[in-house]
C-alpha cells in the first residue's frame, strides 16, 4: 500500500517524540523500506534542532510543574522555610536582573563616554546601590571558599540575615526591621555632630553668622525643625575653614561618616577621602533627581531617597516624605560642590526632629 510523503511526515513525528525506535511498522510498512527521496525530505523537515527544542520545552514544561509541586508542598507543612526559600529565590531573580541593569549601564558608559553625573538618576541610584550591595557580599562569598563552608554559611544566613545578606534576600518585614535598626545606629551621632557644630561656631568670627549658626543648632536640640532659609542663610560658613571638607576636624568626620553608613573606624585622612567621594556622589544624585523631578519617583523610590538622605520615611505619609524630599532638595540645589559640608549637616539638622514635628501638625 503506497504510503503518502504527508502522512509519513507525522507518523514519523509522533515516533521521534514518544521515543519509539524508528524501524517500527505503520500501517504495516517498515520504515526501512521508505524510498531514499522520501528519507531526505524527512531529514530536512526534521531537523536536530527541532527535536532537541521539543524535547528542551518538555523538560522545561516537567521541571516546572515539579516546582510547583514543590513549592506547594512546603508552603502546606513548612511555611516558615517556604517563606525563606521564596524570599531566596525572588532574591536570586532581582540580584541577577541588577546585574544585567548594571552590565547595560556600564556598556553604555564605555561605548557613548557618558560619566557617572550625565547618567539618569535611576541609573546613577542603581550603580549605587549594586556597589554597595556587592561590597557587603564579598565576605560571604570568601567564607564559602574553604570546602563544607556552605553549611556553616547557611546557619549564619538564617540567623544573622540583617549582617550577612544584602536586601535582596529580606524579607519585606525584615526591610522594615532592618531599616529601622540601621536608622538607630546613625540617630545616635544626631546630638555629637551638632555638639560638634555649636563648638565650631565659636571659632566664627563674624558675629552674625555666628549667631545664625549656633540659633540653628540651639533650635534643632530643642526639637525645632528649621526651615530652608535658615538652613542656607548659614552656607558661606561651610565653604571655608574650620567646616569646610577638607578642614573639618578628626572627631566630626568621624561623627558624620556614620549617617552615610560609613565606618568611623579607619584613619582620618582615610575616612576624610571616602567621605568626600560619597558627598560629591549624593550631590550629583540631587542634581539628577532635580532634573528628573521628586514627582516621578514610585512610592519606593521615595522611601529610598529620603532613607539615603538621612530621614527613615517609612513612618510617614507619602505627602510628608515627598515635602520632606522636595525641602532637601531646594537647599542642595542651592549649594556649590564647595559647600558640601553643609549637605552633610542637613543629614541631622532636617531630619533629627521631622516625625515627630510632622506629627505634631
Amino acid at each position: 500500500m503506497a504510503l503518502s510523503c504527508s502522512s509519513l511526515c507525522s507518523r514519523l513525528s509522533l515516533t521521534r517524540l514518544s521515543g519509539l525506535s524508528t524501524n517500527r511498522i505503520t500501517h504495516g510498512l517498515h520504515l526501512q523500506d521508505v524510498s531514499c527521496q522520501s528519507r531526505l525530505v524527512l531529514c530536512r523537515h526534521f531537523t536536530s534542532s527541532k527535536v532537541r527544542r521539543g524535547i528542551g520545552r518538555y523538560v522545561s514544561s516537567r521541571i516546572q510543574w515539579a516546582n510547583a509541586k514543590y513549592e506547594d508542598f512546603l508552603k502546606r507543612r513548612f511555611p516558615r522555610f517556604f517563606l525563606l526559600y521564596h524570599t531566596f529565590k525572588v532574591g536570586f531573580r532581582m540580584l541577577f536582573q541588577d546585574a544585567r541593569d548594571v552590565k547595560r549601564i556600564k556598556t553604555k558608559m564605555l561605548a557613548e563616554g557618558v560619566k557617572f553625573h550625565d547618567l539618569h538618576y535611576r541609573e546613577m541610584e542603581k550603580l549605587r546601590q549594586f556597589r554597595r550591595d556587592l561590597i557587603k557580599a564579598i565576605p560571604l562569598v570568601i567564607i564559602t571558599i574553604p570546602p563544607f563552608a556552605n553549611y556553616l554559611i547557611f546557619f549564619l544566613m538564617y540567623f544573622f540575615p540583617r549582617q550577612l545578606l544584602i536586601p535582596h534576600f529580606w524579607t519585606p518585614r525584615q526591610q522594615l526591621e532592618f531599616r529601622k535598626v540601621y536608622h538607630s545606629h546613625r540617630t545616635r551621632y544626631h546630638q555629637p555632630v551638632l555638639k560638634e557644630l555649636e563648638d565650631v561656631s565659636h571659632q566664627v568670627k563674624n558675629g552674625h553668622l555666628q549667631s545664625l549658626l549656633k540659633n540653628l543648632c540651639t533650635k534643632v536640640q530643642r526639637g525645632g525643625n528649621p526651615n530652608v532659609s535658615e538652613i542656607l542663610a548659614v552656607r558661606s560658613l561651610f565653604s571655608k575653614a574650620p567646616l569646610a571638607m577638607n578642614t573639618m576636624s578628626n572627631n566630626q568626620i568621624r561623627h558624620i561618616s556614620p549617617l552615610l553608613f560609613l565606618t568611623p573606624r579607619l584613619p582620618g585622612f582615610l575616612i576624610g577621602r571616602r567621605l568626600n567621594s560619597h558627598a560629591v556622589e549624593l550631590f550629583q544624585l540631587d542634581r539628577a533627581l532635580s532634573q528628573m523631578g521628586p514627582h516621578q519617583l514610585s512610592e519606593w523610590e521615595l522611601k529610598q531617597a529620603c532613607y539615603v538622605r538621612g530621614m527613615n520615611a517609612d513612618s510617614l505619609g507619602t505627602s510628608q516624605s515627598r515635602e520632606w524630599l522636595s525641602q532637601w532638595l531646594q537647599v542642595s540645589s542651592a549649594l556649590k560642590e564647595s559647600e558640601l559640608s553643609l549637605l552633610l549637616h542637613c543629614m541631622v539638622l532636617m531630619s533629627a526632629n521631622y516625625p515627630s514635628a510632622a506629627s505634631r501638625h
